[in-house]
């Protein structure tokens, strides 16, 4: 019996264990089961699967369970295989050495299959060798043994996700929610992307690069916050603003807002308006014909040369590369690619 019964969709594998939290796993089938293309179409299908089919614990022990129709069969056929955390993740010693069954499950992903963990699944793929010269992140609570089982993974714990192209790895709970929406945008643009998280009514994009813990997230009302510098740059970034006018309309020396936008941002002032000029970038290339030295310049690059030194370094892709890929193009299995 086939998994997957949709040749012309998106085959996204989710392979839960006992003491799953649910929450990662449901994550992955709301957010890519609402992806549509133009014509109302589903471009993904979504299946979950385990270890042995039948009745799967999660984190709230008897209280919830999952019941879970596929065996380890669908990884062979899946596009995409993500792994959400589990309890047996945390410890000590999570996965040192990793169960027979579960690194002979993984052996069944295909070297082109997209692979991705969720929080502390990142331990699981550790132990299979798939993590081996990748970039990673986990939880941050889980970092020192994370370093400590395999200091020859380059961990940075301060990050939402990380994306090495095939292997993709992210942090606590929501950024699986990031994780999703950044695998949608890589497939299929910052439209669709944005389409399926208003939807969801969580936020479009926040940036792999963001920190996992913001030690102010909402900052106290007797402290001057940076949004109105933020929300004028956002609707100015043609005017190429720069951190000194952008403190200068808070009222704070360079260096005082400097450190109060981190503190509220997770991200540098300079890492927060490349990102905002990428985003724009991406959206005018999607949605427009504009040239692309009037996009570089709309979006406050200045030189198609910049946007594209940027695009290059940030996404791999040149602008007209990165325009040919989602203008039209419908959905595209990676597998395929």
């Amino acid at each position: 019996m086939n998994v997957f019964t949709r040749s012309d969709r998106h085959r996204v594998a989710v392979f839960v264990r006992h003491g799953v939290l649910p929450i990662e796993a449901g994550i992955v089938h709301r957010l890519f089961g609402r992806v549509r293309g133009a014509d109302d179409r589903p471009l993904y299908e979504v299946a979950t699967c385990a270890l042995e089919p039948g009745v799967i614990g999660t984190d709230s022990d008897s209280d919830l369970t999952l019941n879970v129709r596929h065996g380890p069969e669908a990884l062979a056929d899946a596009d995409t295989v993500i792994l959400p955390a589990a309890e047996e993740d945390y410890g000590e010693r999570p996965h040192d050495p990793i169960a027979p069954a579960l690194a002979a499950a993984l052996t069944r992903v295909g070297e082109r299959t997209r692979i991705a963990s969720i929080c502390s699944g990142a331990f699981v793929l550790a132990a299979a060798g798939v993590l081996d010269g990748c970039r990673v992140t986990t939880h941050w609570m889980s970092a020192g043994y994370f370093r400590a089982m395999y200091p020859h993974i380059d961990l940075d714990p301060d990050v939402l996700y990380t994306d090495n192209g095939r292997v993709l790895t992210s942090a606590g709970v929501a950024s699986g929610i990031d994780l999703c929406l950044h695998m949608i945008r890589t497939d299929h643009g910052t439209a669709t992307a944005n389409e399926v998280a208003r939807n969801t009514v969580v936020p479009p994009h926040r940036d792999g690069g963001q920190a996992q813990y913001i030690k102010l997230p909402v900052p106290a009302p007797e402290r001057s916050a940076t949004a109105r510098a933020r929300a004028w740059a956002q609707e100015n970034l043609y005017l190429q603003p720069g951190l000194a006018e952008m403190a200068e309309r808070e009222a704070m020396s360079v260096r005082t807002f400097t450190r109060r936008f981190r503190e509220e941002t997770g991200m540098s002032p300079g890492q927060w308006l490349t990102q905002r000029k990428l985003d724009l970038a991406r959206h005018l290339l999607e949605g427009s014909d504009l040239p692309v030295d009037h996009i570089a310049d709309r979006a406050g690059f200045g030189t198609g040369a910049s946007l594209r030194q940027h695009m290059q370094a940030e996404l791999g892709v040149s602008p007209s590369a990165y325009r040919r890929t989602f203008r039209g193009t419908g959905s595209t299995r990676l597998a395929d690619s």
